[in-house]
């Protein structure tokens, strides 16, 4: 694996990326210049979990439904959110669908 601008090995940063969400996602970008798979994960992370925390925020104002909406919705992120580490740390460039596209996207944009 290679090493990052952090001096971490790569995977463990990408993971790092994904911790707090687009949080973390964020961070990570301002970070990272140089290492494409670190800043992958640290675009998916952040489109991904600000869009789910948008569409949260909206769903919490929708009584009944919007509530039952919202909560698989939680448990979709929460999901997501273990299954991105692990691949993170495996070294894998794991593609969410739709949102690993516009990751892929936003990063070439340069």
């Amino acid at each position: 694996m290679a090493k990052t601008d952090l001096g971490l090995e790569e995977n463990i940063e990408a993971l790092l990326a994904y911790v707090l969400g687009f949080i973390t996602g964020i961070v990570f970008l301002l970070i990272e210049k140089k290492n494409q798979f670190v800043r992958f994960h640290a675009m998916q992370s952040t489109i991904l979990f600000l869009g789910l925390w948008v569409i949260s925020f909206v769903l919490a104002y929708i009584p009944i439904l919007g509530w039952i909406a919202d909560f698989l919705l939680q448990i979709l992120g929460l999901i997501l959110w273990i299954l991105l580490m692990v691949k993170a740390y495996q070294g894998e460039k794991y593609k969410v669908p739709f949102v690993g596209d516009i990751a892929e996207k936003q990063l070439s944009k340069k």
